[in-house]
């Protein structure tokens, strides 16, 4: 009887080592984007995918108003957690990882973030800045590349430095289209012949994105383009494959197999991707070993000129009839739904879902603890004098 309850005494404290062991992970999902509804959907795989053993869940979500509001276990849905969530703030002293409710009760501690931020006032370097501020590790790239991959026509140059092809492009202002429209029709027409695709610099999803035939459908384009960003893109339509690359890692990234999409519309837009059935996904895609070994090159060395760290999604286009490989985007917090071509892509290559979302986690404490060795202070004698004195 005694080494019975020896034996339940030890059981309790096992299981109470355990739960402390257990890291508290915040999924951040929603946020003032265009891509809202996507988020909310990344966010419920990534939730289900966390190693109850391992992780500990917390839901925060961001409303489109800007609220962030956290989730308990009597919710049953994201939607939910925007409705009724409790409000907070996210405390900014590093050495109070907390969020804090605006009654001032009690924080949450939170030991790491998982952003599910698409778009904009997430995967563009915004939030980033704010988690880095309150010293929490979250995944994926930080500040800066969140915004070089963000910003579409900063990215291009940068890969174009890089000897990565791109499709050539060019940039319209929005303040530039709004004040002159027709010599910006002029320019665009002086550079491109039609088809041409136009689209925000600054978003994702395909949100807000035309396929252009003729001078007639341009101003309507550039129209919905400039509603959702400052700066718009022109690109020269090509006729191709669609090819897409997952990539895994801080410094010593790889890229996994990659695959193809396969529209059932004329291109990958917002609906074809979230909103309709008859897209294909093909898995691995159909390559010359040759043209594998090069794309995947080619998605690192994007990964690694853009700074990005963690995780991308490096999308390219294969032209036909030419085969000439063109880099088309890196997209730092790629899609997690169970469509979503970035864990597909992994498990295909060997890494399941829950063991991709581990990764992810482990690699974002590495990269948090690799930032911390980083001095941002000089530390000047007691007593020393000099011209801070006085």
């Amino acid at each position: 009887m005694e080494q019975g309850q020896q034996l339940a005494d030890q059981g309790e404290r096992s299981n109470v080592t355990t739960e402390k062991k257990r890291l508290r992970i915040g999924v951040l999902f929603g946020g003032r984007s265009g891509e809202h509804e996507v988020s909310l959907a990344s966010a419920a795989s990534v939730l289900r995918g966390l190693d109850p053993d391992k992780y500990e869940p917390l839901p925060i979500g961001i409303s489109k108003e800007g609220h962030w509001l956290i989730g308990s276990t009597a919710q049953k849905s994201l939607q939910e957690v925007l409705r009724n969530g409790q409000r907070v703030v996210l405390n900014a002293d590093p050495t109070d990882s907390a969020l804090i409710p605006l009654d001032r009760s009690n924080g949450q501690r939170v030991d790491a973030i998982f952003p599910v931020l698409h778009g904009t006032f997430g995967e563009d370097g915004t939030v980033q800045g704010l988690l880095d501020l309150a010293g929490l590790p979250y995944v994926g790239s930080g500040v800066l590349g969140s915004a070089l991959a963000m910003d579409k026509d900063v990215a291009k140059r940068l890969c174009r430095d890089a000897k990565i092809p791109v499709v050539a492009w060019m940039t319209v202002q929005r303040a530039d289209w709004e004040k002159d429209r027709a010599a910006v029709q002029t320019a665009i027409e002086a550079e491109f012949k039609y088809p041409l695709f136009v689209k925000p610099a600054t978003l994702g999803s395909s949100v807000g994105m035309s396929k252009v035939h003729t001078a007639e459908e341009l101003p309507a384009a550039l129209d919905l383009a400039a509603e959702f960003a400052m700066k718009i893109m022109v690109e020269r339509a090509v006729v191709a494959r669609e090819i897409e690359v997952s990539v895994l890692g801080n410094l010593d990234a790889q890229a996994s197999i990659p695959g193809e999409i396969v529209p059932h519309r004329e291109f990958y837009d917002y609906a074809s991707k979230y909103l309709e059935r008859g897209t294909q996904l093909l898995i691995p895609a159909e390559l010359k070993p040759a043209q594998t070994e090069k794309i995947q090159d080619l998605a690192v060395r994007a990964f690694r000129a853009l700074e990005l760290s963690g995780m991308a999604r490096v999308d390219f286009f294969l032209e036909k009839p030419s085969g000439k490989i063109y880099l088309n985007e890196a997209n730092t917090i790629p899609g997690f739904t169970s469509i979503s071509m970035y864990p597909k892509l992994w498990e295909a290559s060997g890494i399941p879902f829950r063991d991709l979302i581990d990764r992810l986690i482990t690699l974002a404490l590495a990269q948090h603890r690799e930032k911390a060795r980083t001095k941002y202070a000089i530390e000047v004698p007691e007593g020393s004098g000099g011209a801070l004195e006085g």
